[in-house]
């Protein structure tokens, strides 16, 4: 196996490219451009993988322009199935925009549609349990004029039925295995696996990206998947837990891997590989919510919440701003926050890594990167327990989101690409 493929990222702001050497797994070269969203972001991807001298490669593409997956959940319990699915729907890529427990009335019809998702995520009852909720949810989804795919995975003994209601309404329906199968056992795989492969099918076509289906065919998943599938296979390598914080513009998101254990009695399970979004949590578009989060946590200094104000609003207005010196602050907050929210409802004191995503962190020089990354894992006042040993690194050269595109096909060329992440140990 021998010659270079190009990996990349389709995001909401830039393009990034890296050019791999299959033969060894080299990072050859990395590249940005500008995303063509406005246009056809067939442009600034060619233009990316130009600049990385990868004309001609073979390409492999994730993507999350247009605000990548919307994803709408309606599940059975609130505390149950619908935050299952919830866990579920984040893990597979997900922006998780509308949430929906209990029997669907006229008015939680009028809010599920009010939230534009691109797909449904119907959930409700154990495998041989209570199935009236899960069918009556698919008789209002079916009469609701969505228009949107639904995948079906909910209690097993009904789906064929839930199916069929669907599908003689024309919505396009797609059924798997059951979320929680049993009270406490949460079934991630089959649920994340369809909504990829919607994702894939539905989803990248209908947002309008590109004028032809030139992109649609490239890409192989929703780049927050894709990431989550590295840091996966990385968590294998190296054989421990392991925690990315992924600080952007719009959100900032954390995964982690951890080594399962005793979840408590969880009623919904425990999502021993997991990811949150933060969406009050960014450097640009959500910079007025890291103060307002970090306000509420208590982590500014008197007068600081008044001072950063101003250049929040600033970014939030102009996400095009040239970096400065707040981005850092402002950064270090969401990641501190993010963690918080992360960490208390895991158990994170194993994990012996954390690694830091994200431009600010990519772009900021070496100490400002560290700095913004000790913080979180210095937090005793954040509610939860910190990592008791953990080494804090960042991906400078994005190759979480090359190796998730490669492991399913090259997974010794994957886990290579790991392997030469600067600083981290092999």
């Amino acid at each position: 196996m021998t010659g270079l493929v190009v990996c990349a990222d389709v995001g909401s702001t830039d393009t990034k490219v890296a050019v791999v050497d299959l033969g060894d797994g080299t990072l050859v070269r990395t590249a940005s451009h500008p995303t063509t969203a406005g246009t056809d972001v067939l442009e600034g991807l060619d233009a990316a993988v130009h600049a990385a001298g990868g004309d001609g490669c073979p390409l492999f593409v994730c993507s999350s322009a247009g605000g990548g997956l919307r994803l709408a959940v309606v599940g059975y319990e609130a505390l149950v199935t619908a935050r299952a699915a919830q866990q579920v729907g984040l893990s597979a890529g997900a922006r998780v925009v509308h949430v929906a427990a209990g029997r669907l009335d006229g008015a939680g019809v009028a809010d599920l549609k009010g939230a534009r998702p691109d797909v449904v995520l119907l959930v409700g009852g154990t495998d041989g349990g209570d199935a009236e909720v899960l069918l009556h949810n698919a008789g209002r989804l079916a009469t609701a004029r969505l228009r949107v795919p639904v995948v079906v995975a909910g209690n097993a003994d009904a789906r064929d039925e839930v199916e069929s209601t669907l599908a003689e309404r024309g919505i396009r329906v797609t059924g798997t295995a059951n979320v929680l199968p049993r009270i406490g056992v949460l079934n991630p795989g089959p649920a994340r696996a369809a909504l990829r492969e919607v994702f894939l099918r539905h989803v990248i076509g209908g947002k309008r990206l590109s004028r032809g289906t030139r992109f649609a065919s490239l890409v192989r998943g929703a780049t927050p998947d894709v990431v989550l599938t590295g840091v996966e296979a990385l968590a294998d390598h190296l054989g421990t837990d392991l925690v990315v914080v992924d600080v952007g513009g719009a959100t900032t998101d954390v995964y982690s891997v951890l080594t399962p254990g005793d979840d408590g009695g969880a009623v919904a399970g425990t999502l021993w590989r997991s990811r949150t979004v933060e969406g009050d949590l960014g450097v640009r578009w959500s910079a007025t919510g890291v103060v307002e989060a970090a306000v509420a946590e208590r982590l500014l200094t008197p007068g600081e919440a008044a001072a950063l104000a101003e250049p929040a609003a600033r970014r939030a207005a102009d996400p095009g701003y040239r970096p400065d010196d707040v981005d850092a602050r402002l950064a270090t907050l969401a990641a501190t926050v993010a963690l918080r929210r992360h960490g208390r409802g895991r158990d994170l004191r194993a994990v012996r890594l954390v690694i830091g995503s994200g431009g600010v962190l990519r772009h900021s020089p070496a100490d400002i990167a560290a700095g913004i990354l000790a913080a979180p894992l210095r937090d005793h006042a954040g509610g939860w327990p910190l990592p008791r040993a953990a080494t804090a690194v960042v991906d400078r050269n994005y190759v979480l989101a090359a190796a998730g595109l490669l492991a399913p096909e090259h997974p010794s060329v994957a886990v290579a690409l790991l392997r030469s992440v600067p600083l981290i140990s092999h």
